[in-house]
């Protein structure tokens, strides 16, 4: 069976990225994200009262970039479990492993439940819930593809009992 098509396979000259000011709130004035300036790939910062909440919010900005979360029905669940040395490799195999059902299964993702980070003999894991449909041109507007996850001025901190998670994609 071969592959199936990205659901964004070509990338125009014009990047089609929310203004850096963009965010999305939620619960009070919390943003959830926000995207910031780079010269050629998309950089953002996500949110979270926990590490686990911006994980889930540094997701939903990818999918952000590739196109408009709102549109996207929840309809489909898939459960993942993604393994790293630490949280910055956690982080790098959660998005990676959302990318690879977007290209392999042209699904898109809106809702991100992440149930736990933990350690487990010297690895973090990361088990969740995403929900999301097949990416229809018809109904999805076609923003990004994102070609992969980088590690470049990837960031994850506490700031006032804030998590920021920091991540550059390649476009």
């Amino acid at each position: 069976m071969a592959p199936k098509e990205s659901p964004c396979p070509s990338r125009d000259a014009r990047v089609r990225i929310p203004a850096p000011a963009f965010y999305m709130k939620f619960g009070g004035n919390m943003k959830r994200f926000k995207f910031l300036t780079h010269t050629a790939d998309a950089y953002y910062v996500a949110y979270g009262h926990t590490l686990e909440e911006a994980f889930e919010n540094a997701a939903l900005a990818m999918y952000e970039i590739i196109t408009d979360t709102n549109k996207i029905s929840p309809s489909v669940e898939l459960k993942i479990r993604v393994e790293g040395f630490d949280l910055y490799s956690l982080l790098y195999n959660w998005l990676e492993e959302l990318l690879f059902y977007t290209d392999s299964e042209r699904l898109v993702f809106s809702k991100f439940s992440i149930e736990k980070i933990s350690r487990e003999n010297d690895r973090y894991v990361l088990s969740a819930k995403v929900r999301g449909e097949v990416f229809d041109p018809k109904k999805h507007e076609c923003r990004n593809q994102v070609k992969a996850v980088t590690y470049s001025q990837m960031e994850i901190s506490r700031k006032n009992n804030i998590y920021e998670v920091r991540v550059v994609l390649d476009l």
